[in-house]
This record gives C-alpha cells, structure tokens and sequence, in this order.
C-alpha cells in the first residue's frame, strides 16, 4: 500500500516536469499550478520566444490592416491643410510647395517608423520590461535577506506576460472593429478626447498581468505575501504614472499638430 503511493508520488512529479511551452496557455487558467513548477533555470526560454514572435506576428497583422497608414495620411493631410489656411497667403509659390513636400516627407518617415516600431521596437519593450522588472524584484528580494533567484525571477514575468499576448489580441480585434489603429485597451478609451489621460492607468489586463507576478512571488517563496503585494503595487503604479506620461505627451503633440 505505502509502496503504492510512493510510486504514485513519483510518478506525478515526473509527469509534473519543469516549466514548458504548454503553460503558456495554462497560466491563464491554473497559474498557482504553474508557478509550482518555476525553477531557477531557463526553462521559460522557449516560453520567451514563442511570446516574442506572437507579438511580432500580432504587429505585423495590424501594419497589414493598412489602418497604421492611414492614421499617418490623416494627420499629414491635417498638417498640409493648417499650413495652407495659416501661411498660404504669406509664402510664395515656391516656398510653400517646399513646405508641402517637407511635411509629405514627414507623413511617409512616420509610416515608416510606425511600422517599425509596431512589429519589431513591440517585442524589445516586451523583453526589456521583463528583464527590468526581474531585476527590481531580485532587488527587492535580496534587500529582505531572502536568496534572489533571477531565472524564477523572469519565469514569473514571462508566464505572466501571456496576459498582454492576450491584451494584444483583443487590441487587434478593435482595430479591425473601429476600422483605426488608435485603440486601447485600458480605461482612457471610455473618456473624451483630450481628457481622462490618468484613465490610461487602468488597465485591466495590466492589472491581470501584476496579479499573476504577486502570485508567482508568494508561491515560489521569493517574498512573503505581504511584500509582495506592496512590491507589486508600487511597481504598479510606477508603470502606470509612465503610460499616464507617455498618453498626456501624445495627446499634447496631437492636440499641436492640430
């Protein structure tokens, strides 16, 4: 009898296994049972890129919707229009063409770059975001006098960031649905133009995203559950005052360019 269930033990952890690709999926689900299996090795390794090339591939499908470039025609035909109504009368032919074609030179360099910055600056930000939040949790970690163990450290962060390849589907499905590529998933979407930029902080998936580290913090004993909820909070609102940054400046430069 005992030797049964010893053998049935052993068994189960071996079918248990270290963290895969497979729980990928399965942290959505079951994350306490994933972040059982987190070790200090690379096993997320494959986990990092498969979620890398789903937000490259996600990027491209939204530049194939050709909405990005769109977006970029509008506000240059804006551009050629204020500086037609504002400066037509006070240039000269010839100036005022060169103005035009400097401001369509523009438009197609900011196509472009948007492009760029979709398929390939989006998995960057994804991977240094990772690696930058890993290393203030080993901060953290090592500051209570707890053993920091950086590759559980980025397990955490990678499964959990299966969130935002969530986040990132749902974007492209209302990019597809409005018929533009100025959509959010966060909170600013409810608000009026122009306003509500704090609204940007709110991000449910974002909030998903630092829910599934706590968790992952206090299963693999990195912090206690206390310090890991403030950790987690305060980084929380640290990356959420930078996207409230981030939205007001772009709404400003907009608002300018208008």
């Amino acid at each position: 009898m005992i030797v049964s269930v010893v053998e049935n033990t052993e068994n189960s952890d071996q079918n248990a296994g270290p963290l895969g690709l497979r729980h990928a999926v399965q942290v959505l689900a079951t994350p306490r049972s994933v972040f059982e299996r987190a070790e200090d090795t690379g096993a997320y390794g494959w986990a990092l890129m498969t979620l890398l090339v789903l937000v490259f591939l996600i990027g491209h499908a939204e530049v194939q919707t050709g909405l990005i470039n769109r977006g970029v025609d509008l506000k240059t035909e804006k551009g050629l229009a204020k500086l037609e109504k504002e400066q037509g009368h006070l240039l000269d032919r010839v100036e005022l063409r060169d103005r035009m074609v400097g401001i369509r030179k523009t438009g197609e360099f900011n196509k472009m770059l948007s492009r760029v910055g979709v398929m390939v600056f989006s998995p960057v930000y994804f991977l240094s975001s990772f690696l930058l939040i890993s290393a203030g949790m080993y901060a953290v970690v090592a500051l209570t006098g707890r053993k920091p163990e950086f590759h559980t450290l980025m397990s955490i962060c990678v499964y959990a960031g299966m969130v935002e390849v969530v986040s990132l589907i749902v974007r492209l499905a209302m990019v597809l649905y409005y018929r533009t590529a100025y959509v959010d998933t966060s909170f600013v979407m409810l608000a009026e133009t122009g306003s509500g930029t704090w609204l940007a902080a709110v991000d449910p998936f974002r909030i998903w995203f630092w829910v599934l580290v706590g968790l992952g913090l206090i299963v693999t004993r990195q912090l206690s559950r206390r310090m890991a909820v403030v950790t987690c909070l305060l980084m929380a609102l640290v990356a959420g005052g930078a996207r409230v940054g981030f939205t007001f400046a772009a709404a400003s430069a907009a608002g300018a360019a208008s």
